[in-house]
């Protein structure tokens, strides 16, 4: 785990940007005002296959024949992961665990930058798994988790890779009164929920820190995985 340290950002894409789409503006300024932590790297299929060993997870994902281990555990819905993998590990770890919040997510992903991706704003080469990225994995399979370098905040492959699971309902004009605090944006009775960062079959559009994809949590992909959240402890 990393610890996510406060701050402000602009969250969303600006009017400028001919890349992005109407469901990133208006940019609009969010504050971190409380410290969390977050994996350092996305949940693995040896991750996974721990709790579904200890009886917490009763589904079993395909790894596609690309193997597990430290690959990113793919193949799981949203449902999944709170229902079975976040209840399980906040239990024997005495600690709550979670999805982190769509905003917490940019601002992590961003770790300061106010470019497409954490890097700048020029794709380059080798520097995430994506269609069009220029790794070994482009467009063939996920890579092990941390095979690229991380930002400046220390976590790994928040672009490309595995489309990462959020906790928020997706709504296409949130950010017009969207919370600016952090929080995730009011749960809705079967709503669609967010995923961020692209992943290896995605184009470098998607892999944008501000790109916002969605789906019914039910959804099971070769592309879809996440990373957890926790809060940490408040200070005596």
């Amino acid at each position: 785990m990393v610890v996510i340290p406060t701050g402000s950002f602009m969250m969303g894409s600006p009017e400028t940007d001919a890349d992005a789409r109407e469901n990133e503006r208006p940019q609009h300024k969010v504050t971190i005002a409380t410290p969390f932590a977050a994996s350092r790297f996305e949940v693995t299929f040896a991750e996974w296959n721990a709790c579904i060993d200890a009886g917490g997870c009763e589904h079993r994902p395909s790894d596609q024949g690309w193997g597990q281990g430290a690959r990113p555990v793919i193949n799981v819905s949203w449902d999944d992961i709170t229902k079975q993998y976040l209840t399980w590990l906040s239990r024997v770890t005495g600690q709550a665990y979670r999805l982190l919040t769509e905003a917490e997510w940019e601002y992590a992903a961003r770790a300061g930058a106010t470019t497409r991706y954490s890097w700048g704003d020029v794709l380059g080469e080798n520097n995430a798994n994506c269609n069009g990225c220029k790794s070994q994995w482009d467009n063939e399979q996920t890579a092990p988790v941390g095979s690229f370098k991380p930002n400046d905040f220390g976590l790994y492959d928040m672009h490309g890779n595995v489309w990462e699971w959020v906790q928020d309902c997706h709504d296409e004009n949130a950010y017009a009164t969207a919370p600016t605090d952090g929080s995730a944006v009011p749960d809705e009775p079967d709503c669609d929920r967010v995923l961020r960062g692209g992943s290896w079959m995605g184009n470098p559009r998607s892999m944008r820190a501000a790109f916002r994809n969605a789906i019914f949590p039910e959804y099971r992909l070769s592309g879809y995985g996440f990373r957890v959240a926790r809060a940490l402890p408040v200070p005596e």
